[in-house]
C-alpha cells in the first residue's frame, strides 16, 4: 500500500482549524477515496489504469480525433506521458494515430474498433461505480452537493498558468 492510500486527508484537521480547512480536507479525504476505488477496479476488471481510461474518454467524445497536444491539455499531463499512455494503448490496439497531412511531426489519435468496444464495456462499469460510490447520498443530496460544488467551482476559475498532473501512466 502506499502512502496516498494509508492517508486519510481528513485526519490532518483538529478541532482548532478553520471550518473552511476541515472541509476542504473533508473533500480532498472524499475524492482520494472515490478515485482510489475507481482507479483499483479499473485495474483489476480490466486490467487498465486510470490515466488510461482518460485518455480512452477523450478519444470516445472525439470520433474524429484528437491530436496528442489536445489530448495533452484536456488531460493535464505533459506531451510525454500522453506519449507513454499512447504507446502501451497501441499496443494493445486501442488507439490509432494517424499522421496529419502537411506536419510530419503532428498525429491525430482515434480509438479502433475494439478500443470503442472495450471502453463501451468499461464506461458502463465506470458509471456503475460512480452510481454506487455515491448512493449513500440521495438523489436530493447529490443534487444539493452538486449546486454547492458547482458555486465554489465558479467563485474559484482555473489559474492562468498551466499545472500538469503528475501520475505515472
Amino acid at each position: 500500500m502506499n502512502a496516498r492510500q494509508n492517508t486519510d486527508m481528513e485526519q490532518r484537521a483538529h478541532a482548532d482549524h478553520h471550518a473552511s480547512l476541515r472541509l476542504w480536507l473533508r473533500m480532498l479525504s472524499c475524492t482520494t477515496r472515490i478515485e482510489d476505488t475507481i482507479r483499483q477496479r479499473l485495474r483489476e476488471q480490466f486490467g487498465i489504469t486510470l490515466p488510461r481510461f482518460d485518455l480512452m474518454v477523450q478519444l470516445e467524445r472525439e470520433p474524429e480525433g484528437l491530436a496528442m497536444g489536445e489530448v495533452s491539455r484536456r488531460m493535464m499531463v505533459t506531451g510525454g506521458n500522453v506519449t507513454t499512455i499512447v504507446d502501451q494503448l497501441e499496443r494493445e490496439q486501442l488507439v490509432q494515430r494517424q499522421a496529419v497531412p502537411g506536419d510530419r511531426r503532428s498525429y491525430r489519435l482515434s480509438l479502433t474498433a475494439a478500443g470503442r468496444s472495450a471502453f463501451a464495456t468499461m464506461a458502463q462499469a465506470h458509471e456503475a461505480w460512480v452510481r454506487e460510490l455515491l448512493s449513500p447520498l440521495s438523489s436530493k443530496e447529490q443534487s444539493q452537493l452538486a449546486t454547492l460544488l458547482g458555486t465554489l467551482k465558479t467563485a474559484n476559475p482555473r489559474p492562468m498558468r498551466s499545472s500538469a498532473r503528475k501520475e505515472k501512466p
